[in-house]
């Protein structure tokens, strides 16, 4: 890596080039990665072009196939020495996540030791996949199931946790025998290109892993999509580039895995313990300022105990400490870019102009960075388009509910189907609600979820497959069936 193609943040050196076929290289042009709590910039990336993605691909497709025939326990090894040095840099990755994305630091520490374990699960799986063994049905043969790596893959991650992406998708492709492009997200490209580096240094082969940053996203994934050598596309990002996407994906037959939008309603009923409640509500919901698809989107409380959540909650939220992710105590960072500032004040008169009330919050800070007050509205309409909508922002809305029945039924109006959350003391109530919501994952007295032995995904318009768990890694593998003719009683006679 030479010093034209790094940079040094915080004292950690950085990668600033493309990774294509086991090397960093430039490109004809740079873009500025800024940092969100100072709009200052912190490096100029290379930017990718569609040849560079055919590049990268020609690279994936010339690897593959000495990739797939790795044995089981030589890459499991090659996965664990890349595991011990991810870990002896969790640091490094705590400081670049925190400079270029803005969350806390605190946080960044928490999303490297998510993604550490996550990469750490796809290891420990690689050993452990296995077929199964049967007799034909009619008899005379055997059928033998095994599992073969889909093949080149696309790997699509996004700005808002960008090393838990890029080790989850990276994670599962590569300890299934696929070889992989990745394209980082724009606004927080050096996460992605400190975690190539490091598999890099781990010595995973030449071709193996890619990495593209760019401005030209469409040219990018519109020239590696009509290229039949691809074979699987995962994303994680907006339901409608999610659609667009699976559009493409279908001119060529390509596996597809989609991690989209959500709605997530946090159901608080009677019942509930409301401290545990409004504690877990206020993680679900302010983490990463509000960036995250699972965060709490409606927060509906029942009746009976509504007027007490929303006093705690907003005593809660007032207290919330806003500032660069850099200083102690900081429990709300910025939102990422001025655009997405914007769009959230848009989004708050919309909700005014309806009735809803302000009760805490709903204003732009001053001073440099794109700062945002933690803001609480209170709502009495169910305008399924505006109440529908993903706030994608330190902005809770709460809403009231009558009986558990319409909670219920006011959580699944949606398109959506993501992470639902639900709060009661009864654990029969809790299994027979949980199972009513319409959502791939539910959490239950909890508002975090993420696990790497857990299935992470969700239904309807959030997306298909799933990431983690024993799910994660048969993502990118496709079944095989081999019938083989057995004669017994030739077997025997001989």
């Amino acid at each position: 890596m030479g010093s034209a193609l790094s940079t040094t943040l915080r004292g950690r050196a950085v990668p600033t080039g493309l990774y294509i076929d086991g090397a960093w290289r430039a490109a004809e042009e740079t873009f500025p990665v800024t940092d969100p709590a100072t709009g200052l910039t912190l490096a100029d990336v290379a930017d990718a072009t569609g040849t560079d993605a055919t590049e990268a691909l020609d690279a994936a497709a010339r690897a593959q196939d000495d990739w797939a025939g790795w044995a089981p326990r030589a890459r499991a090894d090659l996965f664990h020495a890349a595991h011990r040095l991810l870990t002896d840099r969790a640091e490094d990755f705590a400081t670049v996540m925190t400079a270029e994305s803005g969350k806390p630091l605190s946080e960044s520490r928490a999303e490297f030791a998510l993604s550490a374990g996550f990469f750490r699960w796809y290891a420990e799986q690689i050993a452990h996949l296995h077929g199964t063994y049967a007799q034909g049905s009619p008899g005379g043969y055997r059928v033998i199931t095994t599992h073969q790596p889909v093949g080149p893959s696309l790997l699509i991650t996004p700005w808002n946790f960008p090393l838990l992406m890029s080790a989850r998708k990276a994670g599962a492709a590569l300890a299934a025998g696929c070889t992989v492009v990745m394209k980082s997200a724009q606004e927080t490209p050096l996460t992605g290109a400190l975690f190539v580096q490091t598999l890099h240094d781990a010595r995973f082969p030449a071709g193996v892993v890619n990495l593209l940053h760019t401005t030209r996203s469409s040219a990018i994934s519109d020239a590696v999509m009509d290229d039949p050598r691809l074979r699987k596309i995962s994303f994680t990002g907006s339901t409608g580039v999610g659609s667009h996407l699976l559009r493409k994906a279908a001119g060529n037959i390509v596996n597809a895995s989609m991690e989209l939008g959500g709605d997530g309603p946090f159901v608080v009923l009677a019942d509930a313990d409301v401290d545990l409640a409004v504690e877990q509500a206020i993680v679900c919901k302010f983490r990463n300022a509000g960036q995250a698809c699972v965060a709490a989107n409606r927060i509906i409380l029942h009746a009976d105990i509504a007027a007490e959540f929303t006093e705690k909650f907003v005593a809660r939220a007032r207290e919330l400490r806003t500032g660069n992710g850099f200083e102690d105590g900081i429990e709300v960072g910025p939102i990422i870019s001025e655009k997405q500032r914007a769009r959230v004040a848009r989004l708050i008169g919309k909700f005014r102009e309806r009735g809803a009330e302000v009760l805490v919050g709903g204003s732009q800070m001053d001073g440099p960075g794109h700062f945002f007050e933690p803001t609480v509205l209170r709502v009495d309409f169910r305008d399924r388009e505006l109440c529908g909508e993903e706030l994608f922002a330190p902005l809770a809305a709460l809403y009231t509910a009558k009986s558990a029945r319409e909670a219920i039924e006011f959580a699944n109006d949606t398109d959506y189907g993501l992470a639902a959350y639900l709060f009661t003391r009864d654990l029969n109530r809790a299994v027979a609600l949980a199972e009513k919501l319409e959502f791939g994952m539910v959490g239950v007295n909890r508002g975090i979820m993420a696990d790497p032995a857990a299935a992470f995904g969700g239904t309807k318009a959030s997306g298909l497959g799933r990431e983690g768990g024993h799910n994660g890694i048969h993502e990118f593998l496709e079944p095989q069936y081999l019938a083989i003719t057995v004669d017994e009683t030739e077997a025997i006679s001989a």
